[in-house]
Protein backbone atom coordinates (compact mmCIF):
# COMPACT_ATOMS: atom_id res chain seq x y z
CA UNK A 1 0.00 0.00 0.00
CA UNK A 2 1.43 3.48 -1.26
CA UNK A 3 0.32 5.48 2.38
CA UNK A 4 3.16 3.07 4.07
CA UNK A 5 6.18 4.32 2.30
CA UNK A 6 5.60 8.08 3.82
CA UNK A 7 3.62 7.87 7.02
CA UNK A 8 3.14 5.00 10.04
CA UNK A 9 -0.21 3.78 10.28
CA UNK A 10 -0.49 0.52 12.30
CA UNK A 11 -1.05 -2.31 9.96
CA UNK A 12 -4.71 -2.63 11.21
CA UNK A 13 -6.17 0.97 10.27
CA UNK A 14 -4.59 -0.13 6.59
CA UNK A 15 -6.33 -2.94 6.27
CA UNK A 16 -9.65 -1.50 7.47
CA UNK A 17 -9.01 1.38 4.81
CA UNK A 18 -9.05 -1.27 2.04
CA UNK A 19 -12.04 -2.89 3.25
CA UNK A 20 -13.69 0.97 3.46
CA UNK A 21 -12.44 1.53 0.12
CA UNK A 22 -13.90 -1.75 -1.14
CA UNK A 23 -17.72 -0.57 0.29
CA UNK A 24 -17.69 2.83 -1.12
CA UNK A 25 -17.32 2.26 -4.68
CA UNK A 26 -21.41 2.79 -5.58
CA UNK A 27 -20.93 5.90 -3.57
CA UNK A 28 -18.27 7.41 -5.27
CA UNK A 29 -19.67 5.85 -8.27
CA UNK A 30 -22.52 8.49 -7.60
CA UNK A 31 -20.26 11.18 -6.64
CA UNK A 32 -18.21 11.12 -9.76
CA UNK A 33 -21.34 10.95 -11.84
CA UNK A 34 -22.53 14.66 -9.82
CA UNK A 35 -19.31 15.84 -10.44
CA UNK A 36 -19.13 15.18 -14.27
CA UNK A 37 -22.28 16.91 -14.45
CA UNK A 38 -21.50 20.05 -12.58
CA UNK A 39 -17.95 20.32 -14.55
CA UNK A 40 -19.81 19.99 -17.87
CA UNK A 41 -22.31 22.64 -16.06
CA UNK A 42 -19.39 25.00 -15.46
CA UNK A 43 -17.73 24.89 -18.98
CA UNK A 44 -20.58 25.21 -20.41
CA UNK A 45 -20.94 28.15 -18.62
CA UNK A 46 -17.61 29.80 -19.47
CA UNK A 47 -17.89 28.76 -23.15
CA UNK A 48 -21.57 30.39 -23.40
CA UNK A 49 -20.07 33.75 -22.30
CA UNK A 50 -16.97 33.95 -24.09
CA UNK A 51 -14.55 33.86 -21.33
CA UNK A 52 -11.07 35.21 -22.99
CA UNK A 53 -7.57 35.48 -21.78
CA UNK A 54 -8.75 39.20 -21.59
CA UNK A 55 -11.56 38.59 -19.13
CA UNK A 56 -8.31 38.10 -16.77
CA UNK A 57 -6.58 41.28 -16.73
CA UNK A 58 -6.93 43.07 -13.82
CA UNK A 59 -8.84 46.90 -13.25
CA UNK A 60 -7.75 49.54 -11.07
CA UNK A 61 -9.30 52.87 -9.44
CA UNK A 62 -12.77 52.45 -9.73
CA UNK A 63 -12.80 49.69 -12.10
CA UNK A 64 -15.24 50.84 -14.76
CA UNK A 65 -15.90 48.88 -18.04
CA UNK A 66 -13.92 45.56 -16.29
CA UNK A 67 -15.48 43.48 -18.87
CA UNK A 68 -13.31 40.34 -17.10
CA UNK A 69 -15.31 41.30 -13.94
CA UNK A 70 -18.61 41.65 -15.86
CA UNK A 71 -18.26 38.21 -17.77
CA UNK A 72 -17.19 36.14 -14.32
CA UNK A 73 -20.65 37.42 -12.64
CA UNK A 74 -22.29 36.40 -15.81
CA UNK A 75 -20.68 32.78 -15.84
CA UNK A 76 -21.69 32.40 -11.90
CA UNK A 77 -25.46 33.37 -12.53
CA UNK A 78 -25.29 30.70 -15.08
CA UNK A 79 -23.71 28.21 -12.98
CA UNK A 80 -25.98 28.66 -9.98
CA UNK A 81 -29.35 28.91 -12.21
CA UNK A 82 -29.48 32.80 -11.53
CA UNK A 83 -30.51 35.88 -13.53
CA UNK A 84 -27.58 37.31 -12.01
CA UNK A 85 -24.50 37.65 -9.65
CA UNK A 86 -22.11 39.28 -8.09
CA UNK A 87 -18.46 37.73 -7.41
CA UNK A 88 -15.98 40.16 -5.58
CA UNK A 89 -12.76 39.52 -4.22
CA UNK A 90 -13.79 42.26 -1.65
CA UNK A 91 -16.29 40.24 0.38
CA UNK A 92 -14.05 39.86 3.08
CA UNK A 93 -16.18 36.40 4.50
CA UNK A 94 -18.89 34.76 3.98
CA UNK A 95 -20.76 36.50 6.60
CA UNK A 96 -19.52 39.27 5.16
CA UNK A 97 -21.51 38.07 1.87
CA UNK A 98 -24.45 37.02 3.61
CA UNK A 99 -24.81 40.97 5.56
CA UNK A 100 -24.54 42.62 2.60
CA UNK A 101 -27.22 40.30 0.90
CA UNK A 102 -29.58 40.82 4.03
CA UNK A 103 -28.83 44.89 4.38
CA UNK A 104 -29.15 45.36 0.49
CA UNK A 105 -33.24 44.32 0.56
CA UNK A 106 -33.98 44.55 3.97
CA UNK A 107 -35.42 48.10 5.41
CA UNK A 108 -36.28 49.60 8.66
CA UNK A 109 -39.40 47.64 10.12
CA UNK A 110 -38.90 44.82 7.66
CA UNK A 111 -39.53 41.05 9.17
CA UNK A 112 -36.82 38.29 8.37
CA UNK A 113 -37.95 34.97 9.39
CA UNK A 114 -35.53 32.10 9.67
CA UNK A 115 -37.33 29.04 8.86
CA UNK A 116 -34.32 26.74 10.02
CA UNK A 117 -34.02 27.63 13.62
CA UNK A 118 -31.25 29.18 15.08
CA UNK A 119 -28.40 30.53 12.52
CA UNK A 120 -24.91 29.75 13.26
CA UNK A 121 -22.60 32.09 15.34
CA UNK A 122 -21.02 34.48 13.28
CA UNK A 123 -24.44 35.74 12.04
CA UNK A 124 -26.48 36.04 15.55
CA UNK A 125 -24.80 39.25 16.07
CA UNK A 126 -25.42 40.46 12.13
CA UNK A 127 -29.50 39.72 13.02
CA UNK A 128 -28.82 41.23 16.49
CA UNK A 129 -30.54 37.88 18.08
CA UNK A 130 -29.33 38.10 21.34
CA UNK A 131 -28.72 41.97 21.52
CA UNK A 132 -29.37 44.32 19.38
CA UNK A 133 -25.51 45.50 18.90
CA UNK A 134 -23.98 48.38 16.95
CA UNK A 135 -24.99 48.19 13.23
CA UNK A 136 -26.93 44.86 13.39
CA UNK A 137 -29.99 44.33 11.56
CA UNK A 138 -31.81 44.89 14.69
CA UNK A 139 -30.28 48.67 15.26
CA UNK A 140 -31.90 49.44 11.98
CA UNK A 141 -34.81 48.27 12.95
CA UNK A 142 -35.28 45.30 11.03
CA UNK A 143 -37.18 42.71 12.79
CA UNK A 144 -36.16 39.06 13.69
CA UNK A 145 -37.57 35.87 14.66
CA UNK A 146 -37.20 31.99 13.95
CA UNK A 147 -39.34 28.67 13.54
CA UNK A 148 -37.80 26.28 15.70
CA UNK A 149 -36.30 22.58 14.54
CA UNK A 150 -38.14 19.55 15.46
CA UNK A 151 -36.95 17.36 17.48
CA UNK A 152 -35.30 15.43 14.47
CA UNK A 153 -33.53 18.89 13.30
CA UNK A 154 -35.66 18.60 10.42
CA UNK A 155 -37.81 22.20 9.26
CA UNK A 156 -40.94 22.36 10.94
CA UNK A 157 -43.43 22.39 7.97
CA UNK A 158 -46.38 22.94 9.42
CA UNK A 159 -45.55 25.40 11.82
CA UNK A 160 -43.52 27.55 9.36
CA UNK A 161 -46.72 27.52 7.12
CA UNK A 162 -48.84 28.90 10.08
CA UNK A 163 -46.26 31.77 11.79
CA UNK A 164 -45.64 32.89 7.38
CA UNK A 165 -49.38 33.49 6.96
CA UNK A 166 -49.84 35.13 9.78
CA UNK A 167 -46.68 37.18 9.70
CA UNK A 168 -46.36 37.95 5.73
CA UNK A 169 -42.64 38.50 6.17
CA UNK A 170 -40.40 40.77 3.70
CA UNK A 171 -38.33 37.52 4.27
CA UNK A 172 -37.81 34.70 4.74
CA UNK A 173 -34.20 32.97 5.64
CA UNK A 174 -32.93 29.19 4.80
CA UNK A 175 -29.29 27.89 6.31
CA UNK A 176 -28.91 25.58 4.30
CA UNK A 177 -25.56 23.94 6.15
CA UNK A 178 -25.56 22.30 9.28
CA UNK A 179 -22.77 24.26 10.71
CA UNK A 180 -21.54 23.38 13.87
CA UNK A 181 -24.81 21.63 15.07
CA UNK A 182 -25.90 17.80 14.92
CA UNK A 183 -28.94 18.64 12.70
CA UNK A 184 -29.39 17.26 9.33
CA UNK A 185 -28.14 19.41 6.31
CA UNK A 186 -31.15 20.56 3.91
CA UNK A 187 -30.58 19.17 0.52
CA UNK A 188 -32.22 20.47 -2.19
CA UNK A 189 -35.34 18.45 -2.19
CA UNK A 190 -35.75 19.94 1.60
CA UNK A 191 -35.20 23.48 0.36
CA UNK A 192 -38.04 22.96 -2.21
CA UNK A 193 -40.68 21.48 -0.07
CA UNK A 194 -39.91 25.22 2.44
CA UNK A 195 -39.75 27.03 -0.86
CA UNK A 196 -43.40 25.46 -2.05
CA UNK A 197 -44.46 26.00 1.77
CA UNK A 198 -43.33 29.76 1.78
CA UNK A 199 -45.08 30.51 -1.86
CA UNK A 200 -48.15 28.62 -0.53
CA UNK A 201 -48.75 30.91 2.24
CA UNK A 202 -46.77 33.87 1.77
CA UNK A 203 -46.44 34.46 -2.18
CA UNK A 204 -44.46 38.08 -1.59
CA UNK A 205 -41.36 37.25 1.08
CA UNK A 206 -37.99 37.19 -0.68
CA UNK A 207 -36.63 33.58 0.25
CA UNK A 208 -32.99 33.73 0.47
CA UNK A 209 -30.69 30.84 0.97
CA UNK A 210 -27.35 30.98 3.02
CA UNK A 211 -25.55 28.21 0.45
CA UNK A 212 -22.07 28.16 2.32
CA UNK A 213 -20.77 24.66 2.33
CA UNK A 214 -23.64 23.29 -0.75
CA UNK A 215 -22.29 24.25 -3.82
CA UNK A 216 -21.55 21.92 -6.57
CA UNK A 217 -22.55 19.13 -3.92
CA UNK A 218 -25.83 18.41 -6.03
CA UNK A 219 -26.82 19.08 -9.56
CA UNK A 220 -29.38 21.98 -8.36
CA UNK A 221 -28.44 24.86 -6.61
CA UNK A 222 -31.18 26.79 -4.40
CA UNK A 223 -32.00 29.52 -7.67
CA UNK A 224 -32.53 26.36 -9.58
CA UNK A 225 -35.71 25.68 -7.95
CA UNK A 226 -37.04 28.88 -7.06
CA UNK A 227 -34.96 30.28 -4.42
CA UNK A 228 -34.56 34.89 -4.74
CA UNK A 229 -31.32 35.17 -3.13
CA UNK A 230 -28.20 32.87 -2.21
CA UNK A 231 -24.86 33.44 -1.15
CA UNK A 232 -21.48 31.94 -0.06
CA UNK A 233 -17.97 32.12 0.52
CA UNK A 234 -15.22 31.59 -1.83
CA UNK A 235 -13.27 29.92 0.34
CA UNK A 236 -15.73 27.40 0.57
CA UNK A 237 -16.76 25.36 -2.06
CA UNK A 238 -16.88 27.65 -5.45
CA UNK A 239 -13.71 29.02 -4.66
CA UNK A 240 -12.45 25.78 -5.74
CA UNK A 241 -9.10 25.97 -3.33
CA UNK A 242 -7.66 28.86 -5.77
CA UNK A 243 -9.63 31.68 -4.97
CA UNK A 244 -6.95 33.56 -2.03
CA UNK A 245 -10.87 35.74 -0.48
CA UNK A 246 -14.37 36.65 -1.81
CA UNK A 247 -17.94 35.92 -1.79
CA UNK A 248 -20.92 35.60 -4.44
CA UNK A 249 -24.10 36.60 -4.10
CA UNK A 250 -26.80 35.00 -6.89
CA UNK A 251 -30.47 35.26 -7.73
CA UNK A 252 -33.37 37.96 -8.89
CA UNK A 253 -31.52 41.30 -10.97
CA UNK A 254 -33.97 43.24 -9.14
CA UNK A 255 -32.31 42.20 -5.57
CA UNK A 256 -28.77 42.02 -6.87
CA UNK A 257 -29.10 45.13 -7.98
CA UNK A 258 -30.24 46.69 -4.54
CA UNK A 259 -27.22 44.17 -2.98
CA UNK A 260 -24.32 46.07 -5.22
CA UNK A 261 -25.73 49.09 -4.07
CA UNK A 262 -25.00 48.14 -0.87
CA UNK A 263 -22.17 46.93 -1.59
CA UNK A 264 -20.21 49.49 -3.44
CA UNK A 265 -22.93 52.95 -2.55
CA UNK A 266 -26.48 53.80 -4.35
CA UNK A 267 -26.42 55.29 -7.25
CA UNK A 268 -23.03 53.03 -8.36
CA UNK A 269 -23.89 49.60 -7.28
CA UNK A 270 -21.92 46.59 -9.55
CA UNK A 271 -20.68 49.53 -12.11
CA UNK A 272 -17.36 49.85 -10.21
CA UNK A 273 -15.08 47.40 -8.08
CA UNK A 274 -11.42 47.43 -9.45
CA UNK A 275 -10.32 43.43 -9.75
CA UNK A 276 -6.94 44.66 -8.73
CA UNK A 277 -5.31 41.08 -10.46
CA UNK A 278 -7.75 38.67 -8.83
CA UNK A 279 -9.71 38.03 -11.93
CA UNK A 280 -7.68 34.85 -13.32
CA UNK A 281 -7.96 33.16 -9.56
CA UNK A 282 -11.60 33.49 -9.74
CA UNK A 283 -12.04 32.33 -13.01
CA UNK A 284 -9.80 29.55 -12.17
CA UNK A 285 -11.26 28.60 -8.93
CA UNK A 286 -14.81 28.44 -10.20
CA UNK A 287 -13.81 26.30 -12.90
CA UNK A 288 -11.99 24.05 -10.75
CA UNK A 289 -14.46 23.89 -7.74
CA UNK A 290 -17.04 21.02 -9.01
CA UNK A 291 -13.95 18.53 -9.12
CA UNK A 292 -12.42 20.06 -6.03
CA UNK A 293 -16.20 19.56 -4.05
CA UNK A 294 -16.23 15.63 -5.22
CA UNK A 295 -13.10 15.25 -3.78
CA UNK A 296 -14.34 16.68 -0.59
CA UNK A 297 -17.64 14.91 -0.55
CA UNK A 298 -15.62 11.69 -0.95
CA UNK A 299 -13.20 12.93 1.84
CA UNK A 300 -16.32 12.88 4.15
CA UNK A 301 -17.81 9.91 2.89
CA UNK A 302 -15.12 7.74 3.53
CA UNK A 303 -14.39 9.53 7.28
CA UNK A 304 -17.87 8.26 7.97
CA UNK A 305 -17.41 4.74 6.57
CA UNK A 306 -13.68 4.43 8.64
CA UNK A 307 -15.02 5.53 11.67
CA UNK A 308 -18.22 4.03 11.44
CA UNK A 309 -16.08 0.54 11.34
CA UNK A 310 -14.51 1.97 14.17
CA UNK A 311 -17.30 1.91 16.26
CA UNK A 312 -17.83 6.20 16.77
CA UNK A 313 -21.34 7.22 15.88
CA UNK A 314 -21.12 10.03 12.46
CA UNK A 315 -23.40 12.32 11.28
CA UNK A 316 -24.47 12.39 7.94
CA UNK A 317 -23.86 8.30 7.70
CA UNK A 318 -21.17 6.72 5.23
CA UNK A 319 -24.69 5.77 3.22
CA UNK A 320 -26.47 8.87 3.42
CA UNK A 321 -26.83 11.33 0.09
CA UNK A 322 -25.64 14.46 0.90
CA UNK A 323 -26.29 18.83 1.28
CA UNK A 324 -22.75 20.10 2.03
CA UNK A 325 -19.28 18.66 2.59
CA UNK A 326 -19.62 19.13 6.64
CA UNK A 327 -19.03 15.38 8.32
CA UNK A 328 -19.70 15.49 12.23
CA UNK A 329 -17.34 12.60 13.99
CA UNK A 330 -18.82 12.11 17.76
CA UNK A 331 -15.57 10.99 19.20
CA UNK A 332 -16.70 10.63 23.02
CA UNK A 333 -13.90 11.87 24.78
CA UNK A 334 -11.42 14.77 25.17
CA UNK A 335 -8.31 12.51 24.35
CA UNK A 336 -10.10 11.91 21.15
CA UNK A 337 -11.13 14.59 19.74
CA UNK A 338 -7.77 16.05 20.45
CA UNK A 339 -5.96 13.62 18.71
CA UNK A 340 -8.25 13.38 15.89
CA UNK A 341 -7.43 17.27 15.06
CA UNK A 342 -3.80 17.07 16.20
CA UNK A 343 -3.22 13.81 13.85
CA UNK A 344 -4.89 15.45 11.29
CA UNK A 345 -2.99 18.75 11.39
CA UNK A 346 0.22 16.51 11.32
CA UNK A 347 -1.21 15.32 7.51
CA UNK A 348 -1.63 18.76 6.09
CA UNK A 349 0.65 19.98 3.60
CA UNK A 350 0.94 23.88 5.03
CA UNK A 351 1.68 24.01 8.92
CA UNK A 352 2.21 20.09 9.79
CA UNK A 353 4.69 20.54 12.41
CA UNK A 354 2.44 22.57 14.79
CA UNK A 355 0.85 20.60 17.43
CA UNK A 356 -3.15 21.99 18.25
CA UNK A 357 -4.32 22.39 21.55
CA UNK A 358 -7.41 23.51 22.70
CA UNK A 359 -7.59 27.54 23.71
CA UNK A 360 -10.24 29.46 24.69
CA UNK A 361 -11.17 30.91 22.04
CA UNK A 362 -13.04 34.25 21.70
CA UNK A 363 -17.16 33.76 21.42
CA UNK A 364 -17.29 30.10 22.98
CA UNK A 365 -18.33 29.23 25.96
CA UNK A 366 -16.08 25.96 25.68
CA UNK A 367 -12.14 25.45 24.85
CA UNK A 368 -11.82 25.02 20.98
CA UNK A 369 -9.13 22.99 19.28
CA UNK A 370 -8.88 23.38 15.79
CA UNK A 371 -7.01 21.87 12.87
CA UNK A 372 -5.99 23.61 9.72
CA UNK A 373 -2.93 23.55 7.66
CA UNK A 374 -4.14 25.23 4.54
CA UNK A 375 -2.80 27.38 1.63
CA UNK A 376 -5.63 29.96 2.38
CA UNK A 377 -6.25 30.73 5.87
CA UNK A 378 -9.65 29.76 6.93
CA UNK A 379 -10.00 27.65 3.76
CA UNK A 380 -12.90 25.10 4.54
CA UNK A 381 -12.50 23.59 1.12
CA UNK A 382 -9.44 22.44 2.52
CA UNK A 383 -9.03 20.00 4.47
CA UNK A 384 -9.77 20.74 8.46
CA UNK A 385 -11.42 19.83 11.26
CA UNK A 386 -12.43 21.23 14.98
CA UNK A 387 -14.41 21.46 17.59
CA UNK A 388 -15.61 22.17 21.92
CA UNK A 389 -14.30 20.48 23.91
CA UNK A 390 -17.68 19.19 25.66
CA UNK A 391 -20.28 16.76 25.41
CA UNK A 392 -20.24 14.77 22.98
CA UNK A 393 -16.51 15.58 22.00
CA UNK A 394 -17.40 16.29 18.44
CA UNK A 395 -15.50 16.82 15.38
CA UNK A 396 -16.70 18.77 12.47
CA UNK A 397 -14.28 18.19 9.46
CA UNK A 398 -14.84 19.70 6.09
CA UNK A 399 -12.73 20.01 2.84
CA UNK A 400 -10.25 18.30 0.94
CA UNK A 401 -8.95 19.87 -2.31
CA UNK A 402 -7.90 16.10 -3.48
CA UNK A 403 -9.28 12.76 -2.38
CA UNK A 404 -5.72 11.01 -2.04
CA UNK A 405 -4.23 13.74 0.82
CA UNK A 406 -7.03 14.09 2.39
CA UNK A 407 -7.48 10.28 3.24
CA UNK A 408 -3.94 10.25 4.34
CA UNK A 409 -5.18 13.10 7.00
CA UNK A 410 -7.98 11.25 8.10
CA UNK A 411 -5.54 8.28 8.64
CA UNK A 412 -3.08 10.55 10.07
CA UNK A 413 -6.18 11.58 12.73
CA UNK A 414 -6.99 7.92 13.46
CA UNK A 415 -3.51 7.03 13.82
CA UNK A 416 -3.05 9.93 16.74
CA UNK A 417 -6.48 8.86 18.63
CA UNK A 418 -5.23 5.12 18.63
CA UNK A 419 -1.90 6.53 19.70
CA UNK A 420 -3.57 8.38 22.43
CA UNK A 421 -5.82 5.05 23.52
CA UNK A 422 -9.09 6.60 22.37
CA UNK A 423 -9.47 4.10 19.66
CA UNK A 424 -8.97 0.06 20.69
CA UNK A 425 -9.65 -3.05 18.31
Amino acid sequence: MNIKNFFNIDERLLNMDKAVLEGLKPQFDRIDEITEYNQLKVLSAFIKNGVSEAAMAGSTGYGYDDRGRETLEKVMADCMGAEDALMRHNFVSGTHTLTVALFGVLRPNDEVICLTGRPYDTITGVFGIDSVTDGSLADFGVKYSQVDLKPDGTPDIEEIKRVLKEKQPKMAYIQRSRGYSTRPSLRISDIKQLIDAVREVSANSIIMVDNCYGEFVEKQEPCDIGADLIAGSLIKNPGGGIAPTGGYIAGRADLIEKCAMRLTCPGVGKEVGATLGHSRELFMGLFSAPHVVGEAVKTAVYTAALFEKLGFAVTPSSNEIRGDIIQCVILGSAEGLIGFCQGMQSGAPVDSFVVPEPWEMPGYTDPVIMAAGAFTLGASIELSADGPLREPYAAWMQGGLNFHSAKAGVLLAAQKMLEKGAISF
